[in-house]
């Protein structure tokens, strides 16, 4: 019997009723399986918060969504019952091999960037005549995807908590962008998590990695797949590298080099980005992209809001929103690709720490301004490792836009022209906001609002 027909009266629990559970209940459901959802967090009559009403001996097995911990005891409770726990990715990828068996699957992950590179890669996939969608971390979940469109190809953003879970699913391509300290509260420690990151090498036939990540440099030692190096350095054969303002591949041609795109095709053409890019070439040419398309649709490519975005520019300040920078990887990267920073940083900083960032780019911040839960941790490390560099702390407000408001205002008595005023927060954003997008629209409004725009 196939697996999708064997879903008929079985028995599922699904832990989480958020963006990846309502798809998974929803397709459990049209397979006429009895489903069970469980979040800790939310009351609904339909949603369920411990698993005391529910008889173990009759679940024959569980999807578990992204974020739920190997140690929750509703976890644990389950596995001791002996019932079988799988991830969507992996549900997805059942499913899958029965209706669409010829489809094939790219996968890609990292600290930051990840959302960005697969966008890319889907458009470059898209401009060389491939039916192709970006799915997992980003859009729609695996299990929408596979379902609901006729794609011949899937990438897949895929975050650590994900692959924490995932070991099923086979790739015919992946890509691992950096790795930094991040979600260190939920991993337990940097190995754990760098250690999740790499487990999307598992099942993969060609392995794509940054050669100018330490982290990844090391630990792609113990790995026995073929790897294609990337970097903005000269390449070597089986690899992408940087030649004067071209990116060329050595790698996926029989011809000794081929230019792929310009430098002048991305924007902005700040070295992380261009990384991006590099990535996401790599797994288009992987399924046989052309260099043609690949530099098409950089040059119409246009990064996401709250991703280094010029919200305002005036008598000489330009201020811009990296509100998706919520951790020290990403903030760093979006201090470098300015000059001279007027800072605004804090919230939660998910146990990463902040000294290697402060004596990474204090010689581009000129000011900085404080808010959220981990604000003084950004205060230490700055009175640690940049003692010179001005503080300002934002701690009395009423709500979320007059913080921002306040924010701006002091970011405005400060600013002069040739500066920029960046929000890299360095830091999640749940303490003061709902989430990244609304401190990064809060924050444009308070902009706008001051420019009298």
């Amino acid at each position: 019997m196939s697996f999708i027909s064997s879903l008929s009266g079985k028995s599922v629990v699904v832990f989480g009723a958020g963006v990846t559970g309502q798809p998974t209940i929803e397709f459990l459901n049209s397979k006429s399986a009895k489903t069970i959802l469980v979040d800790e967090k939310l009351t609904s009559p339909d949603i369920s918060n411990d698993l005391s009403n529910v008889d173990l001996d009759k679940i024959d097995f569980a999807v578990v969504s992204p974020g739920w911990k190997v140690d929750n005891p509703l976890i644990l409770e389950l596995k001791r019952a002996g019932v079988s726990i799988i991830s969507e990715i992996d549900l997805a990828w059942r499913v899958k091999q029965e209706i669409r068996p010829q489809q094939k699957w790219l996968a890609l992950t990292g600290t930051n960037g990840k959302t960005t590179a697969v966008q890319m890669a889907e458009a470059m996939l898209v401009a060389d005549g491939q039916n192709a969608v970006a799915c997992g971390n980003i859009g729609i979940t695996a299990i929408e995807a596979v379902i609901n469109s006729e794609a011949e190809i899937l990438i897949l953003e895929l975050s650590s908590f994900q692959l924490e879970w995932s070991v099923e699913a086979l790739f015919v391509s992946v890509a691992i962008l950096n790795i930094a300290e991040d979600h260190i509260d939920w991993h337990g420690s940097f190995d754990n998590y760098a250690n999740a990151k790499f487990k999307i090498t598992n099942n993969a036939e060609t392995v794509i990695l940054n050669a100018l990540d330490s982290a990844i440099v090391r630990r792609a030692k113990n790995l026995t797949h073929p790897i294609i190096w990337f970097s903005l350095e000269t390449p070597k054969p089986h690899q992408l590298g940087l030649v004067e303002n071209l990116i060329v591949d050595r790698a996926f041609i029989s011809d000794e080099a081929e230019a792929l795109f310009e430098l002048s095709d991305i924007s902005p053409a700040v070295p992380h980005n261009v990384l991006n890019a590099m990535a996401a070439a790599g797994l288009a040419r992987s399924v046989g992209s052309r260099a043609e398309s690949i530099a098409q649709a950089l040059r119409s490519f246009k990064l996401d809001h709250h991703r280094l975005e010029v919200v305002a520019e005036r008598n000489g300040v330009i201020w811009i929103d990296d509100s998706k920078a919520t951790n020290p990887h990403a903030a760093m990267a979006a201090l470098n690709s300015q000059l001279k920073s007027i800072w605004i940083a804090g919230g939660l900083a998910k146990g990463a720490t902040m000294d290697e960032l402060v004596k990474s780019c204090s010689s581009r911040i000129k000011a900085a301004i404080l808010i959220g839960s981990d604000g003084p941790l950004i205060a230490s490390a700055l009175a640690k490792n940049a003692p010179e560099i001005p503080i300002h702390h934002v701690n009395e407000y009423s709500d979320s836009l007059d913080l921002m408001n306040k924010v701006v205002a002091v970011a405005a008595e400060l600013a002069v022209s040739g500066d920029t005023v960046l929000l890299a927060p360095a830091c999640a954003s749940m303490d003061q906001f709902n989430n990244y997008s609304e401190r990064g629209q809060l924050f444009a409004q308070a902009v706008k609002g001051l420019l009298n725009e």
